[in-house]
């Protein structure tokens, strides 16, 4: 039997047992419809603003603010959409970068179509945005401005804060998908200038098909879905009861445990990256200084990232060479060309993510495995 090493947990990760034991009452026991007037509808209902209360504290919001959606997909599709529709009457131009996720790239196709002018930044050669370029984007008919907190692919963290201090200054409203932060950075949406916030729960081992939109009060934010009354007429549907419940905990305790789960991280990725150099010549390390622990991108020169992924998978290791949303396409990486690395080095990055729930032993197996399998390919 092959033992299993998950290093995929930028693409996933695995419900905390914590978790799934608060969760469980709400699939049978306490089932009501939040809706509902009678006393069953308030319990739920009682659990909702239970877990609206925890996510709005961890990015010290008001829980009004809060909106629980289906995923981080959707908080990023209202939340750009939505401030869109809001604010067209004062201007359809909107800021953004190229490797943000597909989630937030492709619904700025779609505004594209819908007669939006839209200016995609790139980011410099480390993966990292720079302010003085958003700001060069600027115009005066621009409503909105969306950079993702940390990258997906390489962990880099963008300088939010500064970004939020020079939209705000330009009265421009500010969304930052902050998937993969939550839980790793601290988050404070008064003090680095959000406006609209995207989070999603099995980032952070909470359920798949719940997340969160962070709204601030007073936008002229429009709902782009309809039908009811839910989420206070801001999204309607009757709310993923045990899904939201399952999120408000898993939120909780990514930030309790940030500071020690960070130092854990970092650990693993050290030994990772140290296995690494020492077995494979000219390895290239994607990932800028700074980045997140939990993400790291390197290139394989000679070594094609699916047949290291094939020969990883059948010996029970699991990495990606990017976006889980990306995986199964032939394109390159978006976010790894944006930076203008060539298409040998996309061709053979691999992606490793890590969690709490990894250990440095299965880290050093697998790196080690990861050596080996490298020299294989690189031998042919």
């Amino acid at each position: 039997m092959i033992c299993v090493i998950y290093l995929d947990n930028a693409a996933t990760t695995p419900v905390s047992q914590e978790v799934l034991d608060a969760m469980q009452p709400y699939f049978r026991d306490i089932y009501g419809n939040p809706s509902s007037v009678h006393a069953s509808g308030r319990q739920a209902k009682g659990a909702v603003e239970r877990a609206r209360e925890q996510v709005a504290q961890a990015i010290n919001a008001k829980p009004n603010e809060i909106v629980f959606t289906s995923g981080g997909t959707e908080a990023d599709n209202a939340a750009i959409i939505g401030t869109a529709i809001g604010y067209k009457e004062q201007g359809k131009h909107i800021v953004t970068t190229t490797i943000e996720h597909h989630a937030v790239l492709h619904t700025y196709e779609f505004l594209q179509e819908m007669g939006y002018e839209v200016t995609f930044v790139p980011p410099g050669a480390d993966g990292i945005v720079r302010v003085d370029d958003i700001a060069a984007a600027l115009c005066d008919d621009t409503t909105l401005v969306s950079v993702m907190a940390v990258n997906n692919e390489t962990g880099a963290v963008q300088p939010i804060g500064e970004i939020g201090r020079l939209t705000r200054e330009r009265g421009i409203v500010f969304h930052t998908d902050a998937v993969q932060a939550m839980g790793l950075l601290q988050i404070d949406v008064d003090a680095l200038g959000i406006d609209l916030l995207s989070i999603s729960g099995h980032k952070l081992h909470g359920p798949k098909g719940v997340g969160a939109l962070y709204v601030r009060r007073g936008l002229y934010w429009k709902p782009t879905q309809h039908g009811g009354s839910q989420e206070y007429k801001r999204r309607a549907g009757t709310e993923n009861l045990p899904g939201i419940v399952g999120l408000g905990l898993a939120v909780q305790r990514a930030v309790e445990q940030r500071e020690a789960r960070y130092e854990q991280i970092t650990g693993l990725r050290e030994t990772m990256l140290a296995v690494l150099r020492a077995g494979v010549e000219n390895l290239q390390v994607n990932s800028p200084e700074g980045a997140v622990p939990s993400i790291l991108n390197v290139t394989f020169p000679g070594a094609p990232a699916e047949r290291i992924l094939m020969n990883l998978d059948m010996a029970g290791i699991m990495a990606s060479s990017g976006s889980a949303c990306t995986s199964g396409s032939l394109q390159p990486s978006h976010v790894l060309v944006a930076m203008g690395l060539g298409e040998e080095c996309v061709r053979s990055a691999i992606r490793f993510s890590f969690s709490g729930q990894n250990t440095e032993e299965e880290v050093r197996a697998a790196a080690e495995k990861v050596v080996e399998i490298v020299a294989r390919l690189q031998r042919r």
